[in-house]
Formats: structure tokens, sequence, C-alpha cells
């Protein structure tokens, strides 16, 4: 007899519904077809076990099992309960009506019990596509399901209840989220807090302003200057992530089993912070089943890079390609996956080896040789892409003894939505620009124009500081976003001056 149940396989941050064809047949042995992986394969002694220890058996008949499409590879454990439940139907052993209106994923321990899945999310997205009604998945999952509307998620613990349901009618719990409400809880609740940081008023103003532009920004400072406070700050004053952009992140995590079993939805804009021990694979994805990697795991959020010239330059200039085009594309010989990958980059640095240049006070310093030997591991194209460099010094004693509070990062955020919406409204009628950060020089032209006394006032300070033409570009978009931040239609004088404050690695001295 021939039964049919429905799994899932993802791919990239898309799912493909999988057929199950269980037959069951007059002979002996048990044949598993569809190029499946070794986990797979594995799977017969699982459910074997799972089976038995709940009072079935898999019959000792000829058993052919096949997982169309045939071509496409399939790999994982989360196969485990579709197979089972189409050898318990094929075999007549439960009935089974109505199979097809239900999407069945999970792994089995030994006693029947259900493991958690990878990408719950994509293929409930999917499962809805195609018309199921049902999707029975790990409880663990459940919430994470439970996202998409219009599919009736039920998280299942044991292989038991899910036999249950389709032999004796029990009702299997549905899990139900109000996406919207589980979404505007947590966005006013940031872990990290800007009025935790004492002093450093103007890194914070530069913070906002990089925050309004979605500026990538590089923090040079001694160590103990603040810098990773800071840095991990940033995603609390971001504007609010979208119901969209929530869901599309949540995708990615969920690609790689990142979310956590208590949030459907992430309402947090991600934070990652890879060490600089990092290979090129591990921070633009790949392998030989492409997984994302930690410049996807960042998208619609901060990707903090800390002392930014000890890691590996390869590793640097991979970023080049998804910095500029906010996607990354994986090509295998049989397929190729694109992973989305906007984000904003946050380095830091030590201005030297020792880490303290520039200080009378230091304990150690580094001859010229050594600076630039150690400036250098930054390629210029790298330094291109980032639009804001600013010094980070300490904090005084008085400033870090004061009780009083810092300004709270929603109230930054305020300021940062408000300004971003200016920028939304500017660039309604082009797709792929969002904020100012991603004008090409086409639209820097547009609208970045300067009157006279301003454009003098530029083109004294790029001679006096001998500021590189590259710098040019970056002061007028920075100085738009300051511009957006006071609400004022033009960029004028004042503007112009403050981003000029922000191009440190630009002047003479620091990479010249």
């Amino acid at each position: 007899m021939l039964k049919k149940v429905f799994g899932s396989a993802v791919f990239g941050v898309e799912a493909t519904t999988i057929t199950v064809e269980v037959n069951v047949d007059s002979g002996i042995g048990y044949h598993l077809v569809g190029l499946p992986d070794n986990a797979i394969k594995e799977s017969n002694y699982r459910i074997a076990a799972a089976l038995q220890n709940n009072g079935y058996k898999i019959p000792g008949k000829k058993i052919i099992i096949n997982m169309s499409p045939a071509d496409l590879r399939k790999e994982g454990s989360a196969y485990d309960v579709t197979l089972a439940i189409g050898i318990l139907a094929a075999s007549k052993q439960i009935k089974a009506d109505h199979l097809e209106e239900y999407l069945i994923m999970g792994e089995l321990s030994l006693d029947g019990d259900l493991q958690p899945i990878k990408g719950a999310l994509p293929i409930a997205v999917k499962a809805r596509e195609e018309g199921f009604k049902n999707f029975i998945l790990p409880s663990q999952n459940a919430k994470e399901a439970a996202i998409v509307n219009d599919l009736n998620v039920f998280g299942v613990d044991n292989i038991k209840q899910v036999i249950n349901h389709f032999d004796k009618g029990d009702v299997l719990e549905q899990t139900i989220i109000d996406t919207r409400q589980e979404f505007y809880k947590n966005l006013d609740f940031p872990e990290f807090d800007f009025a935790d940081v004492k002093g450093q008023e103007s890194i914070k103003r530069c913070m906002e302003i990089a925050a309004a532009g979605g500026h990538n920004i590089i923090l040079i400072g001694p160590p103990g200057a603040g810098k990773t406070m800071l840095a991990k700050r940033l995603p609390s004053i971001l504007p609010p992530m979208t119901l969209y952009e929530a869901l599309e992140t949540t995708k990615i995590h969920s690609v790689v089993g990142r979310v956590k079993a208590h949030t459907g939805l992430m309402a947090q804009r991600p934070f990652r912070s890879p060490h600089h021990t990092i290979s090129d694979v591990a921070l633009v994805g790949g392998g030989t089943y492409p997984q994302p990697g930690e410049i996807s795991l960042a998208h619609n959020g901060v990707l903090f890079l800390d002392e930014l010239p000890e890691f590996k330059r390869t590793v640097l200039e991979v970023m080049r390609q998804p910095l500029e085009d906010r996607e990354v594309t994986i090509s295998r010989a049989r397929f190729t996956v694109t992973y989305p990958s906007s984000f904003m980059l946050v380095a830091s640095m030590n201005p030297s080896p020792s880490g303290y240049f520039n200080d009378p006070n230091a304990p150690v310093t580094s001859s010229p040789a050594e600076m630039q030997r150690y400036l250098s591991k930054i390629s210029g194209p790298l330094l291109d892409r980032i639009d804001i460099h600013i010094e980070v010094t300490p904090v005084p004693f008085d400033k870090l003894s004061d009780d009083r509070k810092g300004e709270s990062s929603v109230t930054i955020r305020k300021r940062v939505t408000l300004a971003r919406d200016l920028q939304t409204l500017r660039f309604k009628d082009i797709d792929s620009i969002h904020y100012n950060a991603q004008m090409n020089t086409k639209q820097i032209r547009q609208y970045c124009a300067l009157d006279i006394p301003s454009k003098e006032l530029l083109k004294t300070a790029m001679e006096r500081l001998n500021l590189s033409a590259r710098a040019y570009d970056r002061i007028l978009k920075v100085a738009r976003t300051i511009a957006d931040l006071e609400e004022s239609p033009v960029i004028q004088g004042q503007h112009i001056t403050e981003a000029i404050q922000y191009r440190s690695l630009d002047r003479e001295g620091w990479l010249g």
C-alpha cells in the first residue's frame, strides 16, 4: 500500500516541499531513495526504537521510501516523524485520513520525544503558500512557526501524540500567537541603554548621526575608552524594526536554529560581534550546503568588528561586495544561494599596536613605522565604505563618578526615527535606497546641494586638513543626515563643519 506524507527542505532562506512516498509490499528490505544524506539514512534505527517504545513497530516487509523531488539533496534529521507516520499509515497500523492537509517535521529521540528542527519559519511560510492547512512540529519550534497566519500550527512533545491524533482523533493543542502584540511588547525595552554611559557626549552624538543615516562608523581610541560599550548600545537607538524586517531577520536566524524557544518573532535588531580569528567563510557564509554567515545574521542590525586591524586581511576584503550590494551570493556547482546582508558596520580599533598613540602619559609608545604597518592592515577600499571616523578618549574621573543618568536610548531613538522618516519620504520613488548612507554620486548631487559659503567652507577644510577625494562624498552624506536630525531642508555651514570632524583617518598623520 502506498501513502504520501509531506515534509520540507530549506535552501538559503526559502523552503521546498518534499513529498515522502512510502510503499509497503510483500517481501523483505528497507530502501530509502531520493538523495538522502547520512543523517536521514540512519533514521530507520531512530524510528524503529521510537515506535517500539510506543507500542508500534516497523513491519517486516519490503518498504520503499522515496523523497521527491528525487534529484534534490535532503539533509538533516528533521524527517524522522514524517517517515515514521508514513510507515505506520502505509502498513495500516494507524488510520491516517487527510494526510495531504498536513506538513509534518521533527527529529525523534529513541523514546519517541521530538527534538527541535532548524528553519521552522521558512517552512511554515512555504506550507501556507502551497495550501497546507496544518503544520505538526516539535513544541520548541511552535512559537516560531505560529508567526505565520492562516496555518494551524501544532507543537508536540512525543510521537505518541501525533499517532493518537491521526488514529484515535485526539485533538492537538494549537499554538496561537498575536504576532503584532508579540512584536510591539518587546520594542521599548533595550537590553543595553545609552543612559548607562558616563560622559562621551560627542561620541553619543556621533552614534546618533550614524543611526539616523545608516552610516558605517569606526571608533578609534585607547583600551578602556568605552568603544565596545558604545557599540553594544547602538542597536537600542536604531529605528524599531518594521514587521516585514522582523520576519526577514527571524527567517535567517531560523535557518541556523538561533531563534530562542520562548520568542517567536525577533523584535530587537540583531547585534553580531565575531572574534577576530573568524574565517572568511564563517563571516560571509558558505560550506558544502551553504549556511548564512555573520554578515547575514546581522541583517537589519549591527555587525561589530572589535580590533579591526587584528582581522585577517582576506576576511575584511570579502566584506567589500556585501557592504555595497547589501546581499551575499554563494555559488556551488549545482545551485546558488543568496542571503540578504543589509547591516550597519561598526568597527573599533586602537590607534597603534600599543594602543596609546598621542597619549603623553602612555606606558608604551609605538614607532612611526610600527604605526604605519598596523594601520595599513585596513585597506583603502574598505575604509572607503565607512562614512564616520571618530576618536574616543578615556572618560575623566569626575564624569565617571557623576551619579546623574545620561539621556536614555528611547529618547535618542525618537529623534533618529524622525530623521529616518524624512529620508523614507525623500527616497520613496527609489526602490534600492531607504536612507542617506545608500546614496550614490547622482543622488548626492541631487539631495546634498550646497550654497556658495558652504562650498567655500568645504573647499578650505579639504585643503587645510589635506582630506582625500573619497572624503568629499562622505562628508556630504553625513552633513545631509545632520541636517535631517535638525529637520533642515538644506545643508548649512554648521552641518558641513560638524561632518568634517568625523573624518579622522583621512587626515595627514593617520594614513598618509
